[in-house]
């Protein structure tokens, strides 16, 4: 039983990581939130390293954290598409698909990501 909330996303991150593996040809769409930016990049887990990343902190004009998150979304996408990468396995690191989560998945699947 998890004793606070870093430990319990803790766990939920090593089971949902058991069951997900990205490969070059669909890499894993992993996200990291912190309190003021979001984090999101393509992992390829059999060669061992990233192929594309994106962030809140390249945001020219910052909005608020919600839209910035699309943004996000939307900017990893146009990456791994000019990489001929379409499809993704989605990692969400043991946060909710909610709010913040939630809008990077959907401003990545508006600009042609797959998952």
């Amino acid at each position: 039983m998890a004793f606070n909330k870093a430990a319990r996303r803790q766990r939920i991150r090593y089971k949902i990581r058991k069951k997900i593996s990205g490969v070059k040809m669909r890499p894993r769409l992993s996200i990291f939130r912190s309190n003021k930016f979001i984090y999101a990049q393509l992992i390829d887990d059999i060669g061992g390293h990233t192929l594309v990343s994106a962030s809140s902190k390249e945001l020219s004009e910052p909005l608020n954290k919600t839209g910035d998150a699309n943004r996000v979304g939307k900017l990893i996408a146009e990456r791994a598409l000019a990489l001929g990468i379409d499809t993704v396995v989605f990692d969400r690191s043991g946060y909710l698909y909610h709010g913040r989560v939630k809008s990077l998945a959907e401003g990545a699947r508006e600009a042609g990501l797959n998952f």
